[in-house]
């Protein structure tokens, strides 16, 4: 019993190393628009979904919404300060807090969701300030601005990315000749490392972590060239040049089996790459031009992925292995998330459609109009504790989707 007690700290101190952290970010727990609810409802009332709470005055923005246990987090601009609000689960506001300049320009707004870890805070406005914030009260703990103090050169619509965390990093993409990509201590905010990558502004893309080989790989896209850089270091691994121009890649890189898939609305539209090994260099093994989301996210659902197209507004179906489109549902142009074998796609017209996925098939089962709110109907959906989230400009609503 005695050397039971005296390594009683000893074995609460390993406990406490090895405890995963807590995190909730841009389209859900792993980036990839996967939510993990359970129990949702299959088809909704003809009469429509219970509307548990809304809130008109979040401020201009197309940032999601993410939720952390009991407490909500968005970010929203009034006038041209961009804010971080606190909301309880049934919409009560906690506290509200400025961070940062925000983009007035094109699309005025708050542009990315917020990054929560265990008892932080990670949050970026239009204009480049990195802040890092206590999620209890809003207290700002360390800010970095990636233009004037990073070297970053802005884009046509601001910077919009969804910070990524891992270990003692957070990594952000500020876009100039020498600082591409950067990792921050994300307890300091100090800069831990820079690549240069290909030196060019970046491009609106939430980036991703995999593990592949002997590296940790951060994927993302600058404005011509999809990038692979070693999360530990920041040496260049490989990249993957656009063969047309334009700067507008949103979607995060999907990592599967040694292969990696992007998708974008410009540039070579939708890739997949073979990574070697080691992974330190790819091969290409198709191209689809058909498959062209440009920023309403993209979900893999067994061996097909799952997006609007931008070109030809429907909801379509690629096979992973062919490259090839096989199911196209007309239906619009959107954002498109996954929980409980359903697809929500909430579409730039203001409907969310619930779609089932019936073999290879898919299948419209419901919908409804969203009539709150103001402006572009461009943020992605958000469910949490049985509830979906939807954004609308100054409007952030919540409907209860729990089977009764």
């Amino acid at each position: 019993m005695r050397h039971l007690i005296i390594l009683l700290p000893f074995l609460l101190f390993l406990s406490a190393c090895n405890r995963q952290a807590e995190i909730a970010q841009w389209r859900g727990l792993h980036r990839d628009g996967h939510y993990l609810d359970k129990g949702l409802l299959k088809e909704w009332p003809v009469s429509g979904l219970q509307l548990l709470w809304a809130n008109d005055s979040v401020g201009d923005g197309y940032g999601s919404p993410v939720v952390m246990h009991d407490a909500l987090y968005v970010t929203g601009a009034i006038d041209s300060t961009t804010y971080l609000f606190s909301f309880d689960s049934k919409g009560n506001l906690l506290w509200k807090v400025a961070y940062g300049s925000e983009w007035v320009a094109n699309f005025p707004g708050s542009r990315s969701a917020p990054t929560v870890i265990d008892n932080l805070i990670y949050v970026s406005s239009g204009k480049g300030d990195i802040v890092c914030l206590n999620r209890k009260d809003g207290n700002k703990i360390w800010s970095v601005n990636l233009f004037s103090e990073l070297h970053g050169k802005n884009t046509i619509f601001g910077y919009s990315e969804g910070l990524l965390i891992k270990d003692n990093m957070v990594y952000c993409s500020p876009g100039g000749a020498d600082t591409n990509v950067v990792a921050l201590n994300r307890y300091t905010g100090d800069l831990i490392w820079k690549c240069k990558g290909m030196g060019q502004v970046s491009a609106f893309c939430a980036p991703q972590i995999i593990n592949h080989g002997k590296h940790n790989i951060l994927l993302t896209f600058s404005e011509l060239s999809m990038l692979g850089i070693d999360a530990d270091n920041g040496a260049l691994l490989f990249t993957h040049k656009q063969d047309t121009a334009g700067n507008v890649h949103c979607n995060a890189p999907i990592y599967d089996k040694g292969f990696l898939y992007y998708v974008a609305g410009d540039g070579n539209r939708s890739v997949k790459l073979k990574l070697s090994d080691n992974g330190d260099s790819i091969s290409e093994v198709w191209r689809c031009k058909l498959f062209d989301n440009i920023m309403g996210g993209v979900v893999k659902v067994d061996n097909r992925l799952i997006a609007t197209g931008h070109r030809k507004q429907e909801l379509m179906s690629l096979d992973m292995e062919r490259g090839e489109v096989t199911q196209q549902l007309k239906i619009g142009r959107g954002a498109t998330i996954y929980a409980d074998n359903m697809i929500y796609l909430y579409d730039e017209r203001g409907n969310v459609h619930l779609i089932d996925l019936i073999g290879s098939e898919m299948k419209e089962v419901s919908t409804f109009k969203v009539t709150r709110g103001t402006k572009e109907h461009f943020s992605h959906p958000v469910i949490a504790n049985g509830t979906l989230y939807i954004r609308h400009g100054k409007s952030l609503m919540a409907y209860n989707i729990k089977q009764q």
